[in-house]
């Protein structure tokens, strides 16, 4: 993974993190790190804090098929779910990373900033997922996308395979099974250790 691929990375967990004056502040940074971002970028910069951060709960906090939560698009709402947020917070362990707070470990936001350090094979394991929101971005007509747009283009390898699987998985939607889960959507953003410098977003 190149020096380029890795800051991609870790700015788009910030793209894609609950918008505050952090992001505004860092904008310039992010488009000279991550000139891919620079349509975000651009949108974020002429757009007022207040109306960006409503329009990502919007599009985020109350549409499933919205997910940042990676598993939940190969899961859903059913027991496996669970066995693979242990696996994930196992794999982070195993590379020095211990979670904060009560964020769950598929989070998109930290899968990315994690990748930036370890390499992609996180992402490259929840591709169809990455590449379904990506499409359910496209399709909602949110600058969001062009950051899935930006993240997808790095991952290594050829997409329309995995392009084809989210497809299907769009049409029948990811597997749904009651079992006490609670709602995930406006859980705040994990702090990776020894990354302390993010506030937590509301």
């Amino acid at each position: 993974m190149t020096d380029r691929t890795s800051l991609l990375f870790q700015a788009a967990a910030l793209c894609l993190t609950y918008p505050d004056e952090e992001l505004y502040e860092r904008l310039p940074l992010i488009r000279a790190a991550a000139p891919r971002l620079a349509p975000f970028v651009d949108h974020a910069e002429s757009t007022p804090l207040p109306d960006l951060s409503a329009h990502y709960v919007q599009v985020f906090d109350f549409k499933n098929r919205h997910s940042l939560y990676l598993t939940w698009w190969r899961d859903g709402d059913t027991r496996r779910r669970g066995m693979s947020l242990v696996e994930m917070k196992e794999i982070y362990r195993e590379h020095g990373l211990e979670f904060t707070g009560e964020e769950l470990p598929d989070y998109l936001p930290a899968v990315l900033e994690f990748s930036a350090q370890a390499g992609p094979f996180l992402l490259e394991d929840h591709r169809s997922g990455i590449e379904l929101l990506r499409l359910a971005l496209t399709e909602h007509g949110t600058p969001y996308a062009t950051v899935l747009e930006a993240v997808c283009a790095a991952l290594p390898g050829a997409s329309p395979k995995d392009r084809a699987a989210a497809l299907a998985l769009a049409r029948s939607g990811p597997p749904r099974e009651e079992v006490g889960l609670e709602p995930f959507g406006t859980l705040p953003l994990l702090e990776l250790e020894p990354h302390k410098e993010r506030e937590h977003a509301p």
